[in-house]
């Protein structure tokens, strides 16, 4: 096999968990759509896993689309974790058997999930011109919900289009879920600002940020109490006629009884639990009446100063901009190193996740061309199955439970027949009046041939040889007749 198992450890992580100890396999999937097919099978839960192979030359960005594809099943679905590929850098000493982490990469590509977050990863990393050093551009998010992908089981064609022009296409399924240009839409930008805030700049102390202050020369009025209540009593309430000041709003329960396991040491002395005191439902209140509280209408609060406009006001402070002492302009984002090998560097909690048919070309046609001979057919052969495990599922859940089939008659059968019946009604006048047009024609039909004379007869006698002639096919009905065989 041309994959090569990583030997690696991941750097800063704990000795047990350090290595990639995660077991590949190379088989066929457990639901077979297609006898003989063979996938790269991510085979532990729970467990890092590295592997990678080379390509047969290194793909260079000279001028011509990169075109990558490649077909993922999540065999048990899956809980939380990645099956996106690395495209490798074609650099000095790059060796597959020592490939982690931190191995360079030039795209990152492909479908990742936890929880009930999914991402379509297309992460590039751009080399600075100035110093050499690189950094990751992250496209925006795909307008598709990609989580049918990670539950239904099936398998899954996955393409990335990045072109001369800067811009890049993201496909599921042969659908396009993502597209944009490299200069504008991705995260960081690929090109610094010209301009940047002077980091040494300072604000002056006696910049005056504030908009408004209140008015130095406003003057307390001498009527504002503020020590008058917000709230007082309302001078005007009475007591309601009928009130019961003598009766308490909530009594005990006469019903109540002492549970037998009560135990006035360990629990303390029973008390029966208060209820509504019956007494009280037919009056307007009970307990000791107090009249309610109202606003009050000297009220002014604490005094402040009127507010206004600042004669200071100098705006919101900001530092200066000075030239970028980084700034660079990269118009071709298209030109990144060269891939010199695939590489799938993962780590999963749900194992079985199988990979197959990876392509890398310059051609969407090519990959239209591969994807039609393997995924296509692996892809309609997988939904036929799929519908028919679900009818054998729904019969066979039905032999098991008989009432289930009243549920199909009623869910089913039923709504078919009353959409028909409502849709296309016969009232009974209408099929009597057919019923008695088909017999009076009939008794004229009856009449006629009563009075056919000899010679019509003897007419009818020869039509049916007549109509044999007629009834002979013609060459254009032979024709046609073979071209359907």
């Amino acid at each position: 096999s041309r994959w090569v198992l990583s030997e690696a450890k991941k750097e800063g992580v704990a000795e047990d968990i350090a290595k990639y100890d995660g077991k590949w396999a190379v088989e066929e999937p457990e639901e077979q759509a297609m006898s003989g097919d063979l996938g790269l099978v991510l085979k532990s839960r729970a467990k890092h896993h590295a592997v990678a192979a080379k390509l047969d030359k290194p793909f260079k960005f000279d001028g011509k689309p990169l075109v990558v594809q490649y077909e993922v099943r999540f065999q048990k679905g899956m809980e939380c974790g990645g099956a996106y590929i690395k495209l490798l850098s074609d650099v000095p000493g790059l060796d597959l058997k020592n490939f982690q982490d931190k191995t360079g990469y030039t795209i990152m590509f492909g479908p990742d999930k936890c929880g009930v977050e999914t991402k379509l990863h297309f992460i590039f990393r751009h080399k600075n011109p100035n110093n050499g050093s690189y950094e990751e551009k992250h496209a925006k998010k795909p307008t598709m919900d990609l989580i049918n992908a990670f539950t239904d089981k099936q398998t899954h064609l996955f393409t990335l289009i990045v072109n001369p022009d800067n811009s890049f296409e993201v496909f599921v399924d042969q659908t396009l879920v993502n597209s944009g240009n490299l200069l504008h839409d991705v995260s960081p930008p690929v090109n610094p600002p010209q301009e940047i805030e002077d980091p040494d700049d300072s604000k002056p102390e006696d910049w005056d940020e504030r908009e408004k202050i209140p008015d130095p020369d406003a003057t307390k009025p001498e009527d504002w109490n503020e020590d008058a209540p917000r709230k007082i009593v309302d001078p005007d309430a009475t007591k309601p006629d009928g009130w019961l000041d003598d009766e308490e709003e909530f009594v005990p329960d006469p019903n109540a009884v002492k549970p037998e396991d009560w135990d006035d040491e360990m629990d303390g002395e029973w008390e029966a639990p208060q209820i509504e005191n019956p007494r009280c439902e037919a009056a307007p209140g009970c307990g000791e009446w107090s009249p309610p509280m109202i606003d009050n209408p000297e009220y002014k609060g604490k005094w402040k100063a009127p507010m206004i406009a600042n004669p200071n006001y100098k705006g919101i402070w900001k530092p200066r901009t000075i030239p970028n002492p980084d700034y660079f302009e990269d118009l071709s984002p298209y030109a990144m190193t060269p891939i010199a090998a695939v590489g799938l560097e993962l780590w999963a909690m749900t194992e079985d996740v199988l990979f197959d048919n990876f392509i890398i070309t310059n051609e969407k046609t090519v990959a239209d061309e591969w994807a039609k001979a393997s995924w296509k057919l692996k892809s309609h052969e997988e939904a036929r199955e799929k519908a028919a495990s679900f009818i054998e599922s729904i019969v066979f859940a039905a032999y098991e439970r008989p009432w289930l089939w009243v549920v199909y008659i009623m869910v089913v059968i039923i709504p078919v027949i009353l959409f028909i019946h409502f849709c296309c009604p016969a009232t009974a006048e209408e099929d009597q009046e057919k019923d008695g047009a088909e017999a009076d024609a009939a008794e004229g039909d009856a009449g006629e041939e009563e009075e056919v004379p000899e010679a019509e007869e003897k007419e009818e006698e020869e039509a049916p040889e007549e109509d044999q002639e007629e009834r002979k096919p013609s060459k254009a009905d032979l024709e046609a007749t073979e071209q359907v065989r």
